[in-house]
């Protein structure tokens, strides 16, 4: 299923999320401006797991976790994940204000980051892409916006057929399957640096997502431009 648009009202314009989409589109140019020393360059700044076990030696692989959700493998991995970015990410950013979006967003992207690592140990393979902070947006939406709708685009055949589903089947469809490539992943080991998904870091992203999106909630919702209720759950 392909993520067309949503049903879900936003009452703000989502500028990090814009600023985001903006990042990632810039730095993948840049990318694609390093011609052949491509490779260097994500091997540098891409999240290396042999090298993030280190970090002691060199604490400066750490900002690894921060560098590689602005970089991709390819066009079509990062349309992709800005596609999705920009159909969940406003209402996200919308419920939680854009300060705590933004906290929001990082440190999702560093847990599913760690959490790959974590499952590809001694791997010098590195690991690019926004997906993992892009999972934790769609953990977030789910929980704030179950019974939101999402319409979705599905090839069959020699057509695409459109049509709309709960946000719940939508997004609970694609955890569960993101969850099985990863067990599936861990008995034919690392993918190759060509064409890998990193499945555990969109787990691992999008339970952050479930778990840090209610913590981050303001305690308050906006009913007018002038007033503020406080309310308690």
């Amino acid at each position: 299923m392909i993520p067309l648009g949503d049903s879900t009202p936003r009452r703000s314009i989502p500028f990090v999320t814009y600023a985001l989409i903006a990042a990632n589109i810039f730095l993948f140019l840049v990318e694609l401006a390093q011609g052949p020393n491509l490779q260097r360059f994500i091997y540098r700044w891409g999240v290396v797991p042999v090298r993030l076990e280190r970090w002691l030696e060199n604490p400066v692989v750490l900002i690894t976790l921060v560098t590689s959700m602005f970089l991709h493998g390819g066009w079509l991995h990062l349309i992709g994940n800005m596609i999705y970015l920009w159909i969940f990410g406003d209402n996200v950013e919308d419920r939680l204000g854009s300060i705590r979006y933004l906290l929001f967003y990082l440190v999702g992207g560093i847990a599913a980051g760690l959490l790959q690592a974590m499952f590809t140990p001694g791997s010098r393979v590195p690991g690019i892409g926004a997906s993992g902070a892009v999972a934790a947006v769609l953990g977030a939406y789910l929980v704030f916006f179950p019974a939101g709708r999402v319409l979705v685009g599905v090839p069959l055949f020699f057509w695409f057929e459109v049509f709309t589903v709960p946000a719940i089947l939508a997004l609970g469809f694609w955890f569960i399957s993101q969850f099985f490539n990863g067990l599936l992943s861990l008995a034919v080991g690392p993918a190759a640096f060509t064409g890998g998904v990193a499945w555990w870091a969109h787990v691992g992203g999008f339970v952050t997502g479930m778990i840090l999106g209610p913590i981050l909630r303001p305690r308050w919702r906006r009913r007018s431009p002038w007033i503020y209720v406080y309310y308690y759950r």
